[in-house]
């Protein structure tokens, strides 16, 4: 599920996209160009998951207070009062890209506002920068960090053990940190600012996935993964005397200090042949519990074990809830009830066929009851409901035959937590969700507790194209591992992903410019083709035929109407077809592996680029030939696309620390290029809505501009530029893709390696900046609809309809309702709202701010709700009341 991510960074690494020295600024003025201000606000496309949640920690002093970490998308808090997920590593910037890979994470059990990462994506070349540890006394509001003298692996083999950083429950200024590679402990005194080695700690580990891999990625030592502390050894403010500490070596897996870290002993009697993925503690009944597989994970395990240890009589006790030898995989996640302590839970978590397995027991582990069994083979009777409504993609669009079911119960299981203040509630993490569950103990009753996603607000997608065409859905993306989707409405999780042929990873994708109906893209799949049409923008496909050769997705590109297309795939050379590619012919003048893109206008041009040269074809892409310009980047880190509208137009970003970089633009079809002077670096480019008077398409770019790496806007064709982010929203590396949306002036789609698709819409209403605050609200007539979209236990979603029924247009506008049964708004979009007692006052967005007569503008939000959920029977704007329907 996760391999993906992997690929997505070699390959960007190897295309010099994530340089390791600090990038060489352009010839020019580009240090002197002035930032303009500008006002954004960002969100998630909803996409809700889409990737692998290793570690869950909730906070065991404060009740409702969790945080979960994901492999390459950062940190998130749980906020109980809207039931979602806050991204918390948003901050970290494009040189540290790899500090959102997130290996272990510590919630501090005597003061609960702090809170620490460790974080780290590769071990290996792949990551150019050390390891850090991340420290906040906020929640994750704020981060301060201490980097480390050696690397951590977020995505790395063996990321779903844990966890690996630890605070100490009785002298919390104690964190202890295992490292992979050989590193060994490593201890805090100071709450994580200073850190150095436990060098009395006798073994930094010695299993590796592979160790023939060349590449550094599975031969790295996974090294001391899980510590753990029984706090029963020690008082409030002294360092607790014994310490657990789990190992990466098959024969010794295990180690315990009994006098606070001075001295560390392996634990005698010990299992051999196996990893201890997590040591979890009973300290009231003085039991650490085990779960072992024979592998590292999250991928692998074929034999696994589950054992208890007494840590007062040093007695160890296979508990495996089954035979080893009916095992064909490892354990790995691990809970104990803190309400009821005998109460353990684990995960099988490489049991990939029929579905993972959950275990339970209520005695300690001396027996066990299974999520679902079989009945009479191959018919199953599960224990659960698994509801994914609010997520239906979770289905796959899969109708598979006995015993497995659509949806799974999961994959990749490696994260398993009961809330300790709440034995009802449960919550672990797959390879493409987080599940949860708020009725479990109706497992011990012979009732079904249901299971549903528990992670809107987690976004966890590595974005490889984006598209947003001038007519059907506002945003197509292609996506790792989970393809793709076409989104209607970005505030709604799409019910399903790109389907027909499933690509486990899209690569690229593209629509016909004057045809938006006809959709394209490519992407990879063990087997099957690589290649998939659309007639209606998105909602439906059909397969290619792929040529001979074909190894990957590649990129591809539609004819401006959409009678042709030209592919370069991996493995194989460029090809061209007309038609929905039932067959292909072979393109002349242009290399293996180039980016192609189509001309806007002239429907027989096409682009290509490889290695520095550019490359345009005027029949349809059978032949290409190369342009005489010279200059351009010399590496294949380049994206670049033509401007709709205009033929010929094309703008191009990329390039290397150690050559030329920055942004180009020919109007030429590319004979000829002008770089922009005033542009330090680009890695993409892409257009939107021309900004009121304006007669050309507005650009974005991710690039460093001025010194300052951000995301900017150019409304003058790149005369000057708008950084439209700030430091607190980078998202780390977002050099895959971009562009704007053709209908909505300033807003904009940025990919991000492990954040979902974040988009922006600005409060600039363009030429005239944001509406004045003092401006007076709207006092012409008005009409509402107001709709409970959906509604839950405790919570609801509405949607509001505004519409001006006057004769003159609104440049502004706010719209205050009185709740009747005291709800609350917990999270509001395409509006800002302040609440006061029931009074809710809702304030136009800077870009829905202008409404013409006779339009109308709509908002949502989520709330809370106790007893009754009523409707508002009033709502003014102004001083006028509303029409209510």
């Amino acid at each position: 599920m996760r391999r993906t991510r992997i690929l997505t960074a070699v390959l960007a690494l190897a295309a010099g996209l994530l340089a390791g020295t600090p990038p060489v600024v352009a010839a020019g003025n580009a240090s002197e160009v002035p930032l303009a201000a500008d006002t954004y606000t960002w969100k998630n496309a909803r996409i809700d998951g889409g990737g692998f949640v290793p570690g869950i920690v909730f906070n065991r002093k404060e009740k409702n207070l969790a945080y979960a970490r994901t492999d390459i998308g950062g940190a998130y808090r749980w906020q109980e009062s809207s039931k979602t997920w806050t991204p918390l590593l948003d901050s970290v910037g494009w040189d540290d890209w790899g500090h959102t890979g997130v290996v272990g994470l510590a919630s501090d059990p005597v003061d609960p506002d702090k809170v620490y990462a460790a974080v780290g994506t590769y071990t290996n070349s792949w990551d150019p920068k050390n390891g850090a540890v991340m420290r906040s006394s906020d929640r994750g509001a704020s981060w301060q960090k201490t980097v480390l003298p050696f690397k951590l692996g977020g995505n790395m083999p063996g990321r779903g053990m844990g966890e690996r950083l630890a605070v100490d429950p009785n002298r919390n200024s104690v964190l202890y940190l295992g490292a992979p590679s050989g590193k060994g402990l490593w201890r805090s005194t100071d709450s994580g600012v200073s850190w150095s080695q436990v060098t009395a700690f006798p073994n930094p580990g010695t299993y590796q996935q592979d160790p023939g891999d060349t590449s550094g990625y599975a031969s790295d030592n996974q090294g001391v993964v899980w510590v753990t502390f029984d706090e029963s050894t020690g008082t409030a403010g002294t360092a607790t005397r014994s310490i657990y500490v789990g190992v990466a070596d098959l024969q010794n897996s295990v180690y315990r200090s009994t006098d606070g870290g001075a001295s560390w002993s392996r634990l005698a009697g010990q299992p051999t042949g196996y990893l201890a993925h997590k040591g979890v503690l009973d300290a009231v009944n003085g039991y650490l519990y085990l779960t072992y597989s024979d592998k590292g994970g999250p991928y692998d395990g074929g034999k696994g074990q589950v054992w208890r240890y007494a840590t007062s009589t040093g007695t160890w006790t296979n508990i495996s809830p089954v035979a080893e030898a009916d095992t064909s995989y490892g354990f790995s996640g691990l809970t104990v009830d803190r309400q009821k302590p005998r109460t353990v839970m684990a995960t099988a978590y490489s049991a990939w066929w029929p579905d993972t397995q959950i275990f339970r027991s209520t005695d300690s582990g001396a027996t066990w009851t299974k999520a679902w069994d079989y009945t009479s083979y191959p018919d199953r009777a599960n224990r659960f409901t698994l509801d994914v409504s609010s997520s239906p993609w979770l289905t796959w669009s899969a109708n598979p035959s006995p015993p497995e079911q659509s949806p799974k119960l999961g994959w990749m299981t490696e994260s398993l937590e009961i809330d300790p203040f709440n034995s009802n509630r449960m919550m672990y993490g797959t390879g493409a969700t987080l599940y949860g569950t708020e009725n479990l103990t109706n497992w011990d009753s012979g009732g079904k507790f249901t299971i549903k996603p528990m992670v809107q607000g987690l976004e966890e997608t590595a974005v490889n194209d984006l598209a947003s065409p001038p007519s059907g859905a506002p945003l197509l993306s292609a996506l790792g591992d989970v393809g793709g989707f076409r989104h209607t409405d970005l505030t709604k999780v799409p019910p399903m992903m790109f389907t027909q042929p499933n690509f486990t990873t899209t690569t690229s994708l593209d629509f016909a410019e004057t045809d938006p109906n006809t959709v394209v893209r490519v992407g990879n799949l063990d087997s099957g083709p690589h290649v998939a049409f659309s007639t209606d923008n998105g909602a439906n496909w059909f397969a290619g035929t792929d040529p001979s050769g074909v190894s990957g997705g590649g990129t591809v590109a539609a004819s401006s109407d959409g009678s042709r297309f030209v592919w370069s795939p991996d493995g194989t050379g460029v090809r061209y077809t007309t038609g929905f590619g039932t067959s292909w012919s072979a393109s002349s003048g242009i290399p293996a592996g180039a980016i192609v893109e189509s001309d806007r206008v002239d429907t027989k041009t096409f682009y290509g680029f490889k290695s520095g040269k550019f490359y345009v074809s005027t029949d349809g892409g059978a032949t290409f030939t190369a342009s005489a310009a010279t200059g351009l980047p010399s590496g294949d880190s380049v994206r670049f696309k033509a401007l709709p509208g205009v033929k010929g137009d094309v703008w191009l970003a990329g390039g290397a620390a150690d050559g030329a970089y920055g942004l180009w633009h020919s109007t030429d079809s590319g004979a000829t290029w002008t770089k922009l002077s005033n542009v330090d670096q680009a890695d993409t480019v892409g257009f939107g809505k021309a900004a009121p008077g304006a007669s050309y398409q507005t650009l974005y770019t991710s690039a460093k501009i001025g010194g300052v790496r951000g995301i900017f806007r150019s409304t003058d064709k790149g005369a000057s530029w708008t950084r439209i982010n700030d430091d607190a929203h980078q998202w780390g590396w977002t050099g895959a893709a971009i562009t704007g949306d053709p209908r909505v002036y300033g807003r904009v789609y940025v990919s991000t390696n492990g954040r979902g698709v974040i988009y922006g819409d600005t409060s600039d209403t363009g030429g005239g900046g944001p509406t004045d605050p003092t401006d007076p609200p709207p006092t012409g007539a008005c009409a509402v609809t107001y709709k409970i979209t959906n509604q839950w236990s405790g919570g609801f979603q509405a949607d509001v309809q505004l519409t001006n029924t006057g004769s003159s247009a609104w440049t502004g506008w706010t719209l205050a309702w009185t709740f009747p049964n005291a709800q609350t708004v917990t999270q509001t979009w395409n509006a800002e709202t302040t609440q006061s007692a029931s009074t809710v006052t809702a304030k136009n967005v800077g870009w829905n701010a202008n409404v013409a007569a006779g339009s109308s503008v709509s908002f949502g939000f989520t709330g809370t709700w106790s007893g009754t959920n009523g409707k508002p029977t009033a709502f003014r704007t102004g001083d006028r009341n509303c029409t209510v329907s």
